[in-house]
């Protein structure tokens, strides 16, 4: 016997309830057998509908295949805010059951776009329901426009509080509420308190610290104690590693974290986990990525490769401190698929040795990098070296060709 709904259909619906439905919905909720929802959105149901409503429990995730289970072989309605595929449940009612029907609704970014005249393909999107307000950070840019879905009514006055904290509190501000409602609200400015279903529109302002999402931050954007890689050397390194949407860093040797925060930076699927052996640089590496707009990075406070074991796997790995202790390297190179990706940076002869050692029998590429920057000297100006960087990269159980 299968633990899956006869059918089921998940309905978009908005705040103008029934009577917003086509056709299509209205037809798939009259025949449910049984209709699952939020309180809100079974309420806005008719009396004509006469299929048995089940509010989601709290928890939802632990409970949803328990709850699917329940009612095999029923037709099964799921009532979702909105289009259900756009930061909705459908996304993850697809990964418990086969065969799902979706009918979207208007979402509520769709309509924040429509009241406003804003084309919505020039619009940034972010969703603060599960996210911290800081995740805002690397969309703030001079007459960006972004919309923001709120987690409750205290998200508009955070969202004020980021601009005003980055310089734009020149920014126009626009909370939504209800959108599609009887009591639908548009209101400039963040004064008032907002009801719980509400958006909020920025039309980012001029006067504000724009900073670049191309990896080589300037190395005054971070909070540091000196163990920070360097603007140029962090630029090339990032070009190496070569991130690319949902995959998952691991930053050995972390130090300020700015390799873990650049690469989650270059787009919102990338993951990162930093692991840092000191406890004062691990919090460091904490309030960096908040301050620059990544808090889900993952800090793991320990020593490699012993704080490596049982960290989910990577797709790539930069290390950038360690690589003469004992195991680093083995430890990264085993966690690593075959076509995963291995970077190492080196400062001192010792450190260049291991890479160059594991050049040769890997295979890869093999660079120094050397950057010099123009500084005083007396009352002239003339270049200070840095010290070089080794670069090490490559592929694992790719064909070995020097």
């Amino acid at each position: 016997m299968t633990d899956r709904p006869a059918e089921l259909t998940v309905v978009g619906i908005g705040a103008d309830g029934w009577a917003g439905l086509p056709g299509t919905a209205t037809a798939a909720l009259a025949t449910a057998d049984v209709i699952l929802g939020g309180a809100r959105q079974l309420a806005l149901l008719p009396a004509e509908v006469t299929a048995e409503r089940v509010a989601w429990p709290s928890p939802l995730l632990p409970a949803l295949p328990g709850l699917l289970a329940d009612h095999r072989g029923r037709r099964v309605a799921v009532l979702a805010s909105g289009d259900p595929m756009f930061h909705g449940i459908g996304a993850t009612l697809l990964r418990y059951a086969d065969d799902v029907r979706v009918i979207p609704h208007p979402s509520s970014v769709s309509l924040a776009a429509a009241r406003l005249g804003w084309p919505l393909a020039d619009v940034d999107v972010l969703s603060l329901v599960t996210a911290g307000v800081e995740e805002l950070h690397p969309l703030v840019h001079p007459g960006r426009r972004i919309v923001v879905l709120s987690r409750d009514g205290g998200t508009p006055a955070q969202v004020t509080a980021l601009l005003r904290e980055r310089g734009f509190g020149d920014s126009t501000v626009t909370v939504l509420e209800n959108l599609g409602g009887p009591d639908e609200k548009i209101t400039v400015g963040t004064e008032t308190p907002a009801g719980p279903l509400n958006v909020v529109a920025v039309e980012c302002g001029t006067g504000g610290v724009a900073r670049s999402r191309v990896p080589g931050l300037p190395d005054d954007a971070y909070d540091s104690d000196g163990q920070l890689t360097k603007r140029e050397v962090r630029a090339v390194t990032l070009a190496v590693l070569g991130p690319r949407p949902g995959e998952l860093l691991w930053d050995v040797g972390a130090g300020s974290g700015s390799i873990a925060i650049e690469w989650m930076r270059t787009h919102p699927g990338c993951r990162a986990v930093a692991v840092e052996s000191d406890a004062v640089r691990a919090g460091r590496i904490g309030a960096n990525a908040r301050a620059l707009g990544v808090p889900r990075l993952v800090v793991v406070e320990g020593r490699a490769p012993a704080a490596l074991a049982g960290l989910p796997a990577p797709d790539v790995v930069f290390i950038g401190g360690g690589v003469t202790r004992d195991g680093v390297l083995e430890a990264a190179w085993a966690a690593l698929p075959d076509g995963g990706r291995l970077v190492a940076n080196a400062v001192t002869l010792e450190s260049e040795a291991v890479l160059t050692a594991w050049y040769a029998k890997h295979g890869g590429d093999l660079i120094r990098l050397a950057v010099n920057r123009a500084a005083p000297i007396g009352g002239f100006t003339g270049w200070r070296a840095m010290m070089p960087v080794t670069i090490w990269s490559t592929i694992k159980n790719e064909t070995i060709t020097q």
